[in-house]
């Protein structure tokens, strides 16, 4: 939201104060709290009125500055509230006569006391940015309404990412961007997914804590500042320092929390009935039997809305004309080693049997007058279910426990997103605030009933909407796109912004949602999707089985399946990491290059973990363009080499992409190729990429319930390489790429059809190489 005319006036209609100077300074032990008046105090006859701005400056964990600005502290500040996991950060405050500093770790704010107002962010001595004079401000609308305004300094080059899920430029340099879930698809600037915190180049992060519209301006009305505003009287936001990318992210979801950890079982291949297809028993029966006639492993069914009768969502009932035996069905999939997922919104139709239900125990919104909330966008005459109502949650997820106990083994919680604000809650929540923060609530609820139901290990859905703190109920999917290469790029992007506000798992609607994609478009989009973190098919009016697009889309689709399921030992391992530390799985370049400045700029490929390097195709020539950083990179499938700093232009056919390992690496691969869940320690491979002199390399294999199964060790000091695994748990060998003239000092070496490796004598855990003279 823009306030401004210009460089040097107000818009029209508006008036706007800022703090003049920090008047009177009043240090407690945990925070600094500063009165602020809108104009600088020569007399104290000049104290007389306002307004005048009370500021509180604190730390809710260590490496974070909370800052809390005021005007009228009157002001109902209602539910809900993001929720924190705020400790006692160990702080430090210095008073001298012209500053006062407040420290958290190596985070600090000086907020200057003589001249006017200004607060300076720093990370050590590195400085991140600041609020200036008329930066912060209260503005008055001529209407009566109200806002709160932060403006923070922009750097030369800086650049910000992240504020959620959006489609729009991965760089949000030059947007205008609203905190306000809507139901807008792909290729829109609208998001299912809004995040208040961005993530800058110059190691910081912000983070507004407001679940309501929040207003960002990213240069986009002063080109040298980033602007958030908030309608009301106060405002709340933070400062995350850190001394990379990484470590902000972090401590972010230190603070409004981490990813569960996704069963292992849900990184395999869900395939879908599809939306508004056609389809019964019979015909998930005939797709089932093609997939595994064709050899082609897959281990999730997902029925979409039609598995309830139409007009009457959500009923959570079996359409019975279709199938007159769900029980069976269920048994029936799950003795083909299926699991079956079913797709669910917080909505109830009119002509459901649970409407009546619901209104008249009040587990329905309500209008002021205390009508039923109604529209018929999407059912006829819905409602929705009031989740901030503890009776109405335990309704709703008496439903789900049924089909549960059924055999349902999961969710697609779609929806979330229309949430009207001409409503009143059952606890008093504030529908302004209520409109992004349902969706929270919404997937809280179904996920805590199936963690009751199937297990806490075993809980996942397949969202589509969310908010601060969404990420701790994965997976969350990018929407409704198109089957075109520009919307397969644009779902890059989403996914890539929302990773980057610690949302650690994502996936997309292989070959798009909307219309039927080539066979070229199905083929690129199955490499992508099968190298994201969960892999589905689904679509709207057309099914998305490989033999209805051609012969050679089934071959590829067994292909990148069997290449994810090899990947697990990693990919479960990077998955873990997501769970305990809230780093993504899926990672834009930025995050995992910070000071290569070409990273900076690049949305059309992404790191797979710390170590892969992944450039889906986007064009019909076949041509992969993409950009290696500093190193030695390896190809995995092929094992060609190339040197980084530069960019590259090459062919690939359907079977293959860019997909390159950096050099140092260890790389983990199993000898699964029909199943994700298996005993990733067993029957490893360590694959060892480039290992340059002096270095050392580390990974952990982990097993399907994340704990940590072996630990292996690469240290290469002048020829000599040194390997060594930790961990009595399964069996290992080696394999070395990029150093072809090796021969054996402690071990043995043996030779397959993929070339030599390595095993380890019996009873010892370490294998020394040493190149050939």
């Amino acid at each position: 939201m823009k306030f401004s005319d210009g460089n040097w006036m107000v818009k029209e209609g508006y008036k706007v104060f800022s703090p003049a100077h920090a008047y009177d300074v009043k240090v407690f032990e945990q925070e600094v709290q500063i009165i602020a008046p809108s104009h600088y105090i020569t007399h104290r006859a000049m104290t007389l009125g306002g307004p005048v701005f009370h500021l509180r400056i604190s730390s809710p964990l260590e490496g974070i500055l909370r800052v809390q600005i005021v005007h009228f502290s009157g002001e109902v500040d209602g539910a809900p509230h993001f929720t924190l996991q705020e400790e006692s950060a160990n702080v430090t405050i210095i008073e001298k006569e012209d500053y006062v500093e407040l420290c958290s770790g190596t985070a600090r704010v000086v907020v200057q006391k003589a001249g006017t107002f200004k607060m300076d962010f720093y990370d050590d001595d590195r400085f991140l940015t600041r609020s200036s004079y008329r930066g912060a401000a209260w503005i008055q609308e001529e209407s009566g309404k109200n806002y709160v305004r932060e403006q923070l300094q922009l750097s030369v080059s800086e650049m910000i990412y992240g504020l959620g899920e959006r489609f729009t430029p991965l760089i949000k340099n030059g947007q205008s961007i609203d905190i306000w879930n809507e139901d807008g698809g792909t290729s829109s600037e609208q998001s299912y997914k809004n995040i208040p915190f961005y993530l800058s180049t110059k190691g910081y992060g912000v983070f507004v804590n407001h679940p309501e519209k929040v207003s960002f301006e990213i240069g986009s009305e002063k080109v040298s500042k980033v602007q958030f505003s908030v309608a009301g009287e106060s405002l709340d936001y933070m400062v995350i320092s850190g001394k990379d990318p990484k470590e902000v992210i972090q401590r972010y979801t230190r603070l409004t929390g981490r990813p569960t950890l996704p069963p292992a079982w849900s990184f395999g291949l869900w395939l879908s009935t599809s939306f508004t297809t056609d389809y019964d028993e019979k015909t998930v029966q005939h797709f089932i039997d093609g997939m595994v006639e064709r050899n082609i492993p897959f281990h999730v069914f997902h029925f979409d809305c039609f598995w309830m009768k139409e007009y009457e969502w959500c009923n959570f009932t079996w359409d019975e004309r279709i199938f007159p035996d769900p029980e069976g069905l269920l048994k029936r999939l799950h003795d083909k080693n299926l699991r079956v997922c079913v797709w669910i919104n917080p909505y109830i139709s009119q002509f459901s049997a649970l409407f009546e239900e619901g209104k008249q125990h009040g587990y329905l919104l309500r209008r002021k007058n205390g009508a039923v909330w109604q529209w018929d966008m999407w059912q006829p005459g819905m409602g929705l279910v009031d989740f901030t109502n503890p009776q109405a949650r335990a309704w709703f997820q008496g439903y789900l426990r049924k089909l549960l106990i059924m055999g349902v083994d999961t969710f697609k919680t779609d929806f979330g997103e229309r949430i009207p604000v001409d409503v009143v809650y059952f606890d008093g929540s504030d529908s302004l605030k209520m409109h992004n923060y349902y969706t929270y609530l919404y997937n809280q609820t179904v996920f805590e009933v199936i963690q009751e139901v199937k297990g806490q290990s075993e809980a996942v859905v397949f969202a589509r909407s969310a908010t601060v703190g969404s990420q701790k109920f994965p997976v969350h999917w990018e929407g409704d796109c198109d089957a075109t290469y520009e919307s397969m790029a644009e779902s890059l992007r989403g996914g890539l912004s929302l990773s980057l506000c610690g949302f650690g798992f994502w996936s997309h609607d292989i070959a798009g949602f909307e219309n039927t994609a080539t066979p070229d478009l199905y083929k690129r989009w199955v490499a992508f999707g099968l190298l994201s973190t969960h892999s589905r098919l689904h679509g709207s009016g057309s099914y998305r089985v490989p033999w209805l697009f051609d012969d050679e889309a089934v071959d590829v689709l067994r292909a990148f399946v069997s290449l994810k399921y090899k990947l697990m030992p990693y990919l479960y391992t990077r998955a873990v990491e997501a769970s305990q530390e809230g780093i993504p799985v899926m990672r834009s370049m930025f995050l995992e290059f910070p000071h290569d400045t070409v990273c900076h700029h690049l949305d059309r490929q992404y790191m797979l973990g710390n170590a892969i390097l992944v450039a889906p195709i986007f064009n019909e020539k076949s041509q992969g363009d993409f950009y290696l950083p500093k190193g030695t990179w390896t190809h995995l499938q092929t094992g060609e080499q190339l040197e980084g700093g530069q960019y590259y232009a090459k062919q690939f056919d359907y079977f293959s992409l860019p997909i390159y390992v950096r050099e140092n690496t260890i790389l983990a691969l199993g000898d699964h190729h029909e199943q994700p869940d298996y005993d990733y320690e067993q029957q490893v491979t360590y694959h060892v990429f480039s290992m340059q002199d002096g270095n050392l390399a580390q990974t952990v294999v982990v097993t399907r319930e994340g704990e940590v199964a072996q630990v292996a060790t690469m240290q290469r000091v002048g020829d000599h390489y040194h390997f060594h695994v930790d961990g009595t748990r399964g069996t290992w060998q080696l394999r070395v790429h990029g150093h072809h003239a090796l021969h054996v000092v402690q071990g043995h070496q043996q030779h397959d059809s993929e070339g030599d490796y390595f095993v380890a004598r019996q009873g010892e855990e370490v294998i020394v190489l040493q190149e050939r003279g």
